[in-house]
C-alpha cells in the first residue's frame, strides 16, 4: 500500500476552500442531459462538455479533484492533450468512477445493489496507470414506509468495503458513497434514522475489511426531508441534523467528508454546505463538496452546446465553484449570487 501517497491525496482533495467536481455521469446520463438541450450526444460533444469545465481559467483555486467516467479518462482534449493531463497540469487530481451501476436486489426488487467488483483489481491497476489517484463507488438506499431492508444496507456496505480495500491496495484513495435518496415523502427525522443506520453498517464493513480510515473520504447525503414531504426542513435544521448524525457515526480518523448534492438545487446545496460549516466548528473532519449537477447545471444552460457561449458556461461554472469554495469555509452569503439569489 502506498500509504504516504494515499494520505497526501486524501488531504489534498479536502484542502481548505476546495472541493470535488463529480463529472462521472455515464454516457446514458450525459446523453439525456445533452438531448434535453437539443444537443446531439457524440464522443466529441461529450468531450467538449467535459473540457468546458476542465479548462475553466482559475477554477483550480476551488476544485481539488474531478471524478471521471471511463470514456473521459481515456479521451484527449481538442488540442490533443489527454484530459487527465489537462487536469494535472493545473494541480487538479483526476479520479475515476469504478462501479458499473445499480441492479435490482435479488429478493427485494424495489431496492438495488451496486455492481462492479468482478475484475475490479485489474481495472484499478489500469486506472492508476492512466493517471487516476482516487476512485468512487456509489451505493443507493431508498426510503419508504418499509424500506430500506437490513439486507440492502448490509450487502451494499459489504461491497463498499471490498471496493475500498481494493482501492487502497492499488494506490487509489477510495471515496465511499452511501447515498440515502431524497426521493419520497419521508421526514427529516426518518432520513436521520436511516442515514445513521447506513453509516453505522458501512463503517463496520470498512473495519471488518481492514480499510484504513485515514486514507479514504466519505461522500454521504445530507440529512434532509424527502422531496414530497409536506414539511420541508429549514437550512438550519438540515445542517444541525446532518452534523448530529455524522458526529455519532463517522470516526474522527476520516480526513474528510465531501457531500453529494443529491438533487438539491445549486444554491440550496451551497447554503446547506455553508451552514454545516458554521455550526459546531471545528469539526473533526474537513467538510467539503463533491457535487455534480449542483456545479454543472447553470454552466450547461449558459453554454447550450454553442461554441460562442463556451466562455459563458465557464463563467457560470467558476461562479458556482467559487461559491462552494466559500461555503467550505463558512464564508458564503446569498449576496455572492447577485440578483435573484
Amino acid at each position: 500500500m502506498r500509504t504516504q501517497e494515499l494520505e497526501q491525496t486524501a488531504r489534498a482533495l479536502v484542502a481548505e476552500g476546495k472541493g470535488i467536481l463529480a463529472a462521472d455521469e455515464s454516457i446514458g446520463t450525459v446523453t439525456k442531459r445533452l438531448n434535453g438541450l437539443q444537443i446531439e450526444s457524440t464522443a466529441d460533444s461529450r468531450r467538449t462538455y467535459r473540457e468546458m469545465f476542465f479548462t475553466t481559467p482559475g477554477v483550480a483555486e476551488f476544485i481539488s479533484g474531478v471524478i471521471l467516467y471511463d470514456e473521459t479518462v481515456r479521451q484527449k482534449s481538442s488540442s490533443g492533450t489527454p484530459l487527465v493531463e489537462v487536469l494535472t497540469k493545473q494541480g487538479i487530481i483526476p479520479g475515476i468512477k469504478v462501479d458499473t451501476g445499480t441492479k435490482p436486489l435479488a429478493g427485494s426488487p424495489d431496492e438495488t445493489i451496486t455492481e462492479g467488483l468482478d475484475g475490479l483489481r485489474d481495472r484499478l491497476k489500469e486506472y492508476y496507470g492512466l493517471g487516476a489517484r482516487f476512485a468512487k463507488w456509489r451505493a443507493v438506499i431508498r426510503i419508504s414506509d418499509r424500506l430500506p431492508s437490513t439486507t440492502c444496507i448490509g450487502v451494499n456496505a459489504h461491497a463498499l468495503g471490498r471496493y475500498a480495500a481494493l482501492c487502497q491496495e492499488a494506490g487509489l484513495v477510495p471515496i465511499v458513497e452511501p447515498e440515502v435518496l431524497m426521493d419520497g415523502s419521508h421526514t427529516i427525522e426518518r432520513c436521520e434514522d436511516v442515514t445513521g443506520a447506513v453509516l453505522h453498517t458501512v463503517f463496520n464493513a470498512l473495519y471488518d475489511q481492514n480499510v484504513s480510515l485515514e486514507l479514504m473520504l466519505l461522500k454521504p447525503n445530507m440529512v434532509i426531508s424527502g422531496t414530497s414531504c409536506p414539511k420541508q426542513a429549514s437550512v438550519n435544521d438540515v445542517a444541525a441534523a446532518t452534523l448530529r448524525c455524522l458526529r455519532q457515526h463517522v470516526p474522527a480518523a476520516v480526513p474528510g467528508i465531501v457531500f453529494l448534492s443529491g438533487g438539491q438545487s445549486d444554491v440550496v446545496a451551497t447554503r446547506h454546505l455553508n451552514t454545516i460549516n458554521t455550526l459546531g466548528t471545528p469539526h473533526p473532519w474537513a467538510v467539503s463538496f463533491s457535487y455534480g449537477r449542483a456545479l454543472q447545471d447553470s454552466a450547461m444552460r449558459a453554454w447550450h452546446g454553442k461554441a460562442e457561449q463556451l466562455k459563458a458556461g465557464q463563467q457560470a461554472f467558476y461562479h458556482r465553484a467559487k461559491c462552494n469554495g466559500a461555503a467550505t469555509r463558512g464564508k458564503y452569503a446569498d449576496a455572492l449570487e447577485g440578483k435573484g439569489a
